[in-house]
Formats: C-alpha cells, sequence, structure tokens
C-alpha cells in the first residue's frame, strides 16, 4: 500500500492509502473516472502496520482500493456497505466532524 498524510495547519490531518497496483492509474465506473496520483497518496510503500497505526491517528481519510479499505474495516472505520465502487474497487471518506 501506499501512504501519505496531508497536514492543513488549523484542521485535521488527511491520512491517503491506497493499494500498490492502483497508483498513477485511471479507474472507470458508469458515472465516474478516478485518476490514482501518486502525489495525494504518495511514493513511499508502507506496511499494513504503519497504515493501522496512521489510520487509527486520522482525522480523516481517504482509501482505495481492497487492501486499503479492508485495513479501515478491521479498525472499525468502516463498513463494506458504507464504501462505494468505482468499477471493480472500493473507495471510502471519513471525515472528522
Amino acid at each position: 500500500m501506499f501512504l501519505k498524510i496531508h497536514h492543513f495547519p488549523g484542521s485535521a490531518d488527511v491520512v491517503a492509502v491506497c493499494d500498490r497496483e492502483l497508483i498513477n492509474t485511471t479507474i472507470t465506473d458508469k458515472n465516474v473516472t478516478v485518476t490514482v496520483h501518486d502525489s495525494f497518496y504518495g511514493t513511499d510503500p508502507a506496511s499494513e502496520e504503519e497504515v493501522r497505526a496512521a489510520l487509527k491517528k486520522a482525522g480523516n481519510i481517504n482509501i482505495m482500493g481492497e487492501r486499503a479499505v479492508n485495513v479501515a474495516i478491521s479498525l472499525n472505520l468502516v463498513t463494506r456497505s458504507e464504501c462505494i465502487m468505482i468499477g471493480k474497487v472500493p473507495h471510502a471518506q471519513i471525515y472528522q466532524v
């Protein structure tokens, strides 16, 4: 997986995680096209343990891909039914309110 933490002064960090094979690809569904950019999801591979630690501390989360979503599910941050599918790729956004 790839992991990048976006820091914004005065607001919660955004943790972005995606599966390795999705980086710099474009996913298309009927009404949606998403390009999974390394500028957003990062260029440094992260272990599952690193992803878990980042997600546990995250204020806001953007996750793309089966493995990334499964980590968030295992931490009870999101359920499968709360994810959307873009083609065959699960995606979720979790926001601190």
